[in-house]
This record gives structure tokens, sequence and C-alpha cells, in this order.
């Protein structure tokens, strides 16, 4: 944390300015009180020659009490203010923005207290009891007095917020109580203005940003939504989540789902926050013990879609071709469907390739098998549910154990949460793509595509699985040729030629001459002069163009193109030819993937000036 944050935090809440009183001492600066004129914060910025960087410090006057409710290093002595109502702050990496504004609130509060005198007396002057209350002008403060109308039950709520709140968990429990008290209140009161706060609650918003709240409020739970600064929206999200403002667990959710829908999906609010929403909407079904259908609607769709994905290659023998196949599709990111293997005979196609990824699940060594080299272990993790909203966790005792989708479950031991998972730093997506790429080579060789690829042989290692697969092939197709075969005598000459035929078209050779019979075969010179790329005369002088490191920008922009689509179709006609993207684009700049610029180079015949 810096200490510009706690001037902006002053300036913001309080509008109270940073002064600078020393020109001798321009790093040297005070935070003052609007009403007293007394110091509240002395701002300290000075060069440390041991560390040759700029040490931020500050005095701030919030009571030497707190350092005996607190561990952290950061808090200390004050370093220039004696007395016992300062305590020093060292602003570094390590220093919490949260509680030392929580402890400027402190400081400002106290000095509230400090700053009134209340004289009752009964020998005042007859003629002196009409006087009225006016404000009194202080020689070193800008405050100027306004009229502000704070409703009685606000002010109550206020009084029930504890300062002394220093850590998250304190926060949330002083939120959780002031929600409870203010669940029934409305107000009628305009927004004006913005807020921004981390982690905010009531006591964070002046006056009129809680009627203003509290008006919107009682919209949002008609259903009539319209624009609040996203801070001020997440406290309406704090509330549903500690059960303010609900009438079941199934309906907190109900009711955020509510929320997106109405302020989200209508375009209002910030989308950024819908991540945050089904965070916290799985991590609440989670820990209250919600039937996992609703955990897993609530859930991040992207999240799901992947631990899907995984589950159906973790359980392949468990789960049908077209599952295993969609896994490999979408894990790998190499669109199989458009495979020329995949769109000759969809059904095939997809069963060798699932196949091929259960043969090489049941080949292990040292217990690991392909999956586990692809994605690793299931790992558990430190899980720390609603650790990222203002939420009042309550005690939970006894173990609990929650698979949500077969490759993410959680549990709670002695109210500790763990939760295990296929993690990405632990996957390994391009061993995972060069058995797909291989076992497509093989595939459109043994199908006869007419559209082969290029020989990786550094993935020669996942051929076995992908010829244990054609195997598998041949022998489903020789049992339903012998199905189809009818003991006809007066035919036998007309089965002896079918079973020729069917001999001859029959691959059942050793393993060994089936890599042979079905690897790609090696391009030659003719097969280039044969092979016509489905680019136009524009796509291909751009990549031609691409090939040289030319900048192309100009001629999408003359041209009226968009980059980016531009760069579909490119990769759309070359998928067949190449089986990836070749083609990639970052905002307006396309550029060609490395690994395939010679091959492409090749494809296009070359350059006529080499």
């Amino acid at each position: 944390m810096e200490l510009s944050q706690l001037a902006a935090y002053a300036s913001t809440k309080y509008q109270i300015k940073e002064q600078h009183k020393w020109a001798d001492f321009p790093g040297f600066s005070v935070l003052v009180h609007p009403r007293t004129g007394k110091w509240l914060a002395l701002l300290m910025r000075q060069f440390d020659e041991q560390t040759g960087e700029m040490a931020e410090r500050c005095d701030l006057k919030c009571g030497r009490d707190v350092l005996a409710k607190t561990d952290m290093t950061y808090l200390g002595p004050s370093f220039r203010m004696k007395g016992g109502r300062w305590v020093g702050i060292s602003f570094d990496e390590t220093t919490n923005e949260e509680v030392v504004f929580r402890l400027f609130d402190e400081a400002y509060k106290k000095e509230d207290a400090y700053g009134y005198t209340v004289v009752l007396s009964s020998l005042m002057k007859e003629e002196d009891k009409g006087y009225a209350d006016s404000p009194l002008p202080f020689e070193r403060s800008t405050y100027k007095a306004k009229e502000e109308v704070m409703p009685d039950r606000l002010w109550q709520m206020r009084k029930l917020y504890r300062y002394s709140a220093l850590t998250s968990k304190q926060r949330a429990e002083c939120f959780h109580k002031q929600a409870v008290f203010m669940k029934d209140y409305e107000d009628e009161y305009p927004w004006q203005g913005d807020f921004q706060s981390y982690f905010p609650v009531y006591q964070d918003l002046n006056t009129k940003q809680l009627r203003a709240y509290f008006s919107w409020r009682s919209h949002v739970r008609k259903g009539e939504y319209s624009y609040i600064p996203t801070s001020a929206a997440y406290i309406y999200i704090y509330e549903l989540l500690n059960g303010v403002g609900v009438s079941s667990k199934e309906d907190v959710l109900k009711k955020i789902r509510s929320f997106e829908e109405g302020y989200l999906d209508s375009g209002i609010g910030d989308p950024k926050m819908r991540a945050n929403l089904h965070k916290w909407m799985l991590e609440y079904a989670i820990i209250e013990g919600l039937p996992k259908e609703v955990a897993r609607n609530a859930a991040d769709e992207a999240m799901m879609k992947r631990d899907e994905a995984i589950a159906s290659l973790r359980f392949a023998d468990e789960r049908s071709d077209e599952e295993v196949f969609n896994a490999l599709s979408y894990l790998s990111r190499q669109k199989l469907e458009k495979s020329p293997a995949v769109k000759k005979d969809p059904l095939r196609g997809k069963r060798l390739f699932a196949n091929a990824w259960r043969k090489a699940c049941e080949y292990k060594v040292d217990e690991t098998d392909l999956f586990i080299l692809c994605f690793g272990e299931s790992r558990p993790y430190s899980w720390y549910p609603l650790s990222s909203a203002v939420y009042d966790k309550r005690e939970e005792s006894g173990d609990l154990d929650y698979d949500l989708n077969g490759s993410r479950s959680y549990h709670r031991r002695s109210g500790i949460w763990y939760m295990e998972a296929y993690e990405r730093p632990y996957a390994d997506k391009d061993r995972l793509n060069r058995f797909v790429k291989r076992c497509d080579a093989l595939f459109r060789s043994y199908l006869k595509t007419g559209h082969d690829l290029k020989k990786d042989e550094e993935s020669a290692w996942a051929d076995p699985f992908a010829l244990a697969a054609i195997k598998e092939d041949q022998k489903e197709i020789a049992e339903a040729a012998r199905r189809k075969v009818t003991i006809d005598l007066t035919g036998l000459k007309k089965i002896r030629e079918d079973a020729e035929v069917t001999k001859e078209s029959l691959l059942i050779d050793e393993e060994e001459d089936q890599l042979a019979e079905f690897e790609p075969a090696e391009r030659n010179e003719e097969v280039k002069e044969e092979r016509d790329l489905p680019l136009d005369d524009l796509q291909e002088s751009l990549l031609r163009a691409l090939l040289k490191k030319e900048d192309v920008s100009k001629i999408i922009t003359e041209k009226h193109l968009m980059a980016s689509i531009l760069a579909d179709e490119i990769n759309e006609a070359l998928f067949d030819t190449f089986g990836d993207t070749v083609l990639l684009c970052e905002g307006n700049h396309l550029m060609i993937v490395e690994d395939y610029a010679e091959e492409l180079k090749e494809y296009l015949g070359g350059f006529d000036n080499e």
C-alpha cells in the first residue's frame, strides 16, 4: 500500500485534502480534521540511503491501544508525534489498506468526540436563553457547515459499528449485525456521485449515500433496477449471502440470479461482477449443503465445462464415444469435428478417437497413464469459501464430502475446508495436442480422406494407441461383414467373390505392418503440384506478405476488413490441411504460427524472388 491511497481515501470519504505545510520538507504533509482543525495524520516520504528507495511512513492519531489488539508488523510506535494517541504505520507491500482505512475512520470519529464541549448551567441569564446555535469558524479549517438530515434509523445503525473492528472477520460481524437491523428499512433519495471501496460495508458510505443505497435497494426488491456504483451494488449481494432479505438458503441463490438478470444482463451494471457472483453462488451452495444440481447450475459455465470434459477423459470407459470425443476436442482446442476423418464418417471417426484415448489410458507405467501425464493428479488445496466477500462466517462442525462433478470435490474436516481438483498449472496441454494431432494424421490416412497431415515424428509415441483403435475398427467391420453373409449354395460363386473382395479390403496384419500401411505417405513434388489450397487471391497474398514479415494492417484497413474475421476464415480454409490454427490475431495485428511457417511457404509454392 502507498501513502497516496490513504490520502485519496481521506479526500473521497471525508473531503480532507492533503496539506503541505513546510516548503523545506516537501515529503511531509498532514491530514487535518475539517471541523476541529487538529491533525489526524502526519504523512512522511523520505529517501532511505540504506535501501536506495523512498520510504513511506505515517503517524496516525487513532489511539495506541490498537497495538495491543494486533500483531501486524507494519503497526508500531509513532515516528515523530508524541503521546499515547499516536500510532506509527510503515507503508510497503505487506500493509493492509483495509486495516489502515479502518484506523483512519477511528481517528476521525475520535477527533469528532474530542472536538465538542457541552456546558450545562443553571446560572444562565434570562436574556441569554434565546441564543441559537451557529457554526464556529476555525482558522485553519476549510470546512463549511451543510445541513444534512440523518434519519434516526441510520443513526442507530451507525452506533452498532465497532471502530475497533480491524480484521475482515470483525468487520463482517459488524456488517451482519447492521444488515439485520436495517433489513426492512426503506428510503426515497437519489444517488449522486461515485463511490469506490474494497470490501464495502455501510460504514464506508456517508449519510446521503446510505439513504440513496437503501432507496435503490427498495426498488431492486421490487424488480426495478437502476444504476448505482459497483461497490454499492456489492453491499446488496453481501446482504443476501448473510441471509438478509431472503426466505431460505435456496432463495439466496434465486435472488442473486434475479440480480444478475436484471442488473447485469440488462447492461446496467459492470459485467465484471458476474464472475464473482457465480463464484460466491457455488461456494454458498457447497457450504450450505444444497443439492449438487443446484451447485452445478450456480457455478461458472466455463469451469463446469472444463471439469465435465476432464471427467469424461478420466472415466472414458464409462462414457460414450461422443462424450470422450467432445472432451478431446474441447480440451485440446483442435476442432476435431472438422477433421476429414470425422467429416467423412462422423460415428466411425469419433469412435476411432475415443478408442485411441481409452487404449492410451489402459497403458500404465509406474501407475501413470496418459490422463495423469496430461492433467496431473487431483490435488488437495486449502479452500476458503466466501473469503472474497463480506461474509459473517458461522462455526461449522462435523465432516462433509461434496463431490461436485467427478473432477472437483470439497471436503470439510474439523471446520477446515479443502478442495480437490485438476488445476491448470499441472496440466500438459501440449502433450494432449500432440496425441490428438498424431491420431488425426493416422486416421485420415486409414480412412483415405485425401487430406493427409505432415508427420510429426516427436509424437510417434501415440502410434500404438491409434493403431490399436484402427485394429478394433477393422474387427468391427469384419464382424459386420460376416453377419451379412447368408448360406445360399446357389450363390456360392458370388460368396467367394465377395470374400476375396473383403479379404483384400481388410488390413489384418501385425501391428508393425499396420504402422507402415497407415502412416501418411511422404509428400513429394507431384503431390505438392496437385494440392490446391482453398484460398482466394486476397487471402493468399496476405499470407505471402506475412511470411515475408511485411505489415498487412494497411491492406486490411483499406479493404474495410476485420482482422479477427479474416483470421477465422483463413484458419477454417486451412484446417483440413494443417489440422490446427495457422494464423493468430491480436487486436488488428495478424501473425503466422511459427511452427507452420515453413510448411505454409511450401504449400504456397515458395516465393518467386528466392
